[in-house]
């Protein structure tokens, strides 16, 4: 079958609630509950096209749900040519605005476009978009949240195991700046030096507290500092760039490739962080990947593995994969990770196919 001939039918969005195991305890707020929308772009030739977004916030899932179905029957008829029904999905949404629930619904739409586009060829995404299928170098993100240091330590160990990882991310952020030290000395002495360790302030700060805490972690040889500071105060993180030895991530809260050029123009960080939600989806990030290769600056990942990780396979600075498993039990084959590296399928698309069984009995 031609690629050419992919014809949108509709787009179905199903949304789900998962029990965390480890419930997310940050400073802005914890989560117990995971909301995640599957995404299948149906076309009349039989491909399904699957994607799926986590927004967060349970109820934010009513706002997103309709823009996805009315998207599909705005496009309905048409061609599968995912930048084309980007660009028309988002103009259709121009009087609302870009960024917030127009990027995200649009990201999980231009996803699943590409995922139709790849398996009409019959090539995983990253082969389709010019690469090969690979491994991908990944640190753990299950867990290390806001808990005590012996926890925490013991909680770091499990993390390696899980995949044989060489990188973890802690997140900081407590009432009292030295129980975050504890913390990191804890998790730096259960998992040893040869552990990268990534940590996250989730934005929890204001901009004097955030001098006065990355200073204390300057010199205890991080990864990186994450997002210390609101994520559009790019003036506030130029300050910290500017003053800090170690690298300052973000980018995770980025809604298009414009905020990754906005961020470095004002020399606001180090390192980028893509999210597929918010920057695009594949199209998106294309476009933001060719902003910060152009720079030379690494890009790194935050949660969606699979679309992110043959993203990486073809993005020039990649950096670091963000490895999440919440969505795992509505999968019909996850990804693997072993030594700390996460191991595309040599399927077409993306891989992504769903447990009916276990989606059946989310949705009750």
């Amino acid at each position: 079958m031609s690629k050419n001939k992919l014809t949108v039918r509709a787009i179905s969005a199903r949304p789900i609630v998962i029990q965390l195991k480890r419930p997310i305890i940050a400073r802005i707020g914890a989560i117990h509950e995971w909301p995640i929308i599957l995404v299948d772009l149906l076309t009349e030739e039989g491909i399904v096209g699957r994607s799926y977004l986590q927004p967060y916030t349970i109820s934010s899932m009513r706002y997103i749900v309709p823009v996805l179905k009315d998207l599909g029957t705005m496009l309905k008829g048409r061609s599968v040519s995912p930048v084309d029904l980007f660009d028309a999905a988002r103009k259709s949404l121009h009087f609302v605005g870009y960024e917030g629930v127009s990027m995200i619904a649009v990201s999980g739409l231009d996803m699943a476009a590409w995922d139709a586009f790849a398996k009409a060829a019959d090539l995983p995404l990253c082969v389709m978009l010019g690469g090969s299928v690979g491994p991908v170098k990944a640190y753990n993100t299950n867990g290390l949240w806001l808990q005590e240091p012996s926890a925490a330590a013991k909680e770091a160990v499990e993390l390696i195991n899980e995949g044989g990882f060489t990188g973890l991310k802690i997140r900081l952020g407590r009432e009292r700046a030295s129980d975050d030290l504890s913390a990191l000395d804890a998790v730096r002495g259960a998992v040893g030096d040869q552990v990268h360790l990534m940590a996250d302030f989730n934005q929890g700060l204001n901009l004097a507290e955030a001098l006065q805490r990355c200073r204390m972690i300057d010199n205890h040889g991080l990864a990186w500092i994450e997002e210390p500071i609101l994520y559009d105060n790019l003036d506030g993180y130029a300050h910290l760039a500017a003053d800090l030895k170690t690298p300052l991530q973000m980018g995770e809260n980025f809604y298009g490739p414009r905020e990754v050029h906005k961020a470095l123009q004002k020399k606001a960080c180090d390192l980028i962080m893509l999210d597929a939600k918010r920057i695009g989806g594949v199209t998106g990030w294309l476009r933001a990947a060719a902003i910060a290769g152009a720079a030379g600056v690494p890009v790194s990942t935050h949660v969606y593995p699979e679309v992110s990780a043959h993203m990486m396979r073809i993005t020039e600075t990649a950096h670091w994969l963000e490895w999440n498993d919440w969505h795992n039990p509505l999968l019909q084959a996850p990804y693997q990770v072993k030594d700390g590296f996460l191991h595309i399928p040599d399927v077409p698309g993306t891989g992504i196919e769903w447990d009916e069984t276990a989606v059946q009995r989310y949705l009750g």
